[in-house]
């Protein structure tokens, strides 16, 4: 029998990198509402994540560039390289690129798992493009949250192929590049009313299925896990447990809502510290894996004051991992003994409150 890996690194600290993406600081639209804020040019949003103690953007393909199904190979390479000199100017690098296939026309019914076999090769070849993207930024993941990739009437689509039809996707990612790592991010809805990866567990499965499990890993989003009923931290820990953990979105979750990508630890401090908790005892980041915030400006802050939510989420995360690298194991491990969980709970409500214990 193979010798397993250790459950933690013990003595390692974590390592870590930040990351946002352009849409993080957008114009305040919503469904119910038109923008309320001007837009700000990627040029300036790239010198903001500088100032503020990130080290790297996360893109869309077409965050790289626009319109790019109107666009030829080489129209594509030369808008690409030109965002990737931006980058070098700033001092940053490309975390990931993610193929934007819930936009496009050819995606109204799914992209992988559209009942038009049109659409489904498109949804390929709109993969690969993405994959040349990122290798000219200098990404080394592909980033997949498979939005529309489920029904909205369940007998409108066999739901055994659409998990074949996803893993033939990958597969055709795979192929084309032999070095890049696709990063399967789950949510159980929104906007589809039924998604068929719904959940870290489905990731890691649909992973294995592949051609090359070891260039498939999970991206796991604290407001998603939260919408699927399960706890964030438990779904990295699952993650971790099968090496597949290779990203992570900090957010934050008011129950089972839409989709709100709320500053970190906004709602649930203490759910917050065990997702830093579960990644400290880990000794998260010393492969290459990415802090990465997914959280949105609310509606009514000003144009002046547009970026509190990413250097508040970011300040946050570093307050929590000082309570985590702070906090007295001596004490927790005797009350784990003893069996006093009441006391272990107090203790931890004490240390994160700063109250004397």
């Amino acid at each position: 029998m193979a010798k397993q890996k250790p459950y933690t690194k013990p003595g390692l600290k974590g390592q870590y990198r930040f990351s946002f993406g352009p849409w993080n600081i957008h114009e305040g639209e919503d469904p119910f509402g038109p923008a309320v804020r001007k837009p700000i040019a990627l040029a300036k949003k790239m010198k903001l994540c500088r100032e503020m103690g990130f080290h790297g953007m996360q893109f869309h393909d077409d965050d790289a560039v626009p319109d790019l199904d109107k666009k030829s190979a080489v129209q594509i390479a030369k808008e690409a390289k030109h965002i990737k000199k931006m980058l070098d100017g700033e001092g940053l690098v490309a975390e990931f690129v993610a193929p934007r296939l819930w936009f496009s026309p050819k995606t109204i019914d799914g992209a992988f798992t559209s009942n038009d076999p049109k659409c489904r090769k498109y949804a390929i070849e709109r993969g690969k493009t993405c994959i040349d993207i990122a290798n000219i930024l200098g990404a080394k993941t592909i980033v997949l949250w498979l939005a529309r990739e489920g029904s909205y009437v369940r007998e409108s689509k066999n739901p055994r192929v659409e998990v074949l039809q996803i893993r033939d996707g990958i597969n055709a990612m795979l192929e084309h590049d032999p070095k890049i790592m696709i990063l399967i991010e789950p949510k159980p809805n929104e906007p589809v009313d039924s998604a068929i990866i719904p959940t870290i567990g489905h990731a890691v499965g649909l992973g294995y299925m592949t051609i090359d499990p070891a260039r498939v890993g999970c991206l796991v989003e604290t407001a998603h896990s939260i919408l699927a009923g399960l706890d964030p931290a438990d779904d990295m820990a699952y993650a971790l447990a099968h090496n597949k953990l290779k990203s992570v979105h900090l957010n934050d979750q008011s129950g089972l809502k839409f989709d709100q990508d709320k500053s970190f630890g906004s709602v649930d401090l203490r759910r917050a510290f065990n997702q830093v908790r579960v990644l400290e005892e880990y000794g998260y980041g010393h492969n290459g894996e990415w802090i990465g915030l997914d959280v949105k400006v609310m509606r009514p802050q000003k144009q002046e004051v547009n970026t509190k939510h990413l250097s508040n989420s970011l300040a946050t995360f570093k307050a929590l991992l000082d309570k985590v690298r702070t906090l007295n194991h001596n004490v927790t491990a005797k009350l784990i003994k003893a069996r006093d969980y009441e006391e272990l709970d107090r203790y931890l409500q004490c240390h994160l409150m700063g109250l004397k214990y």
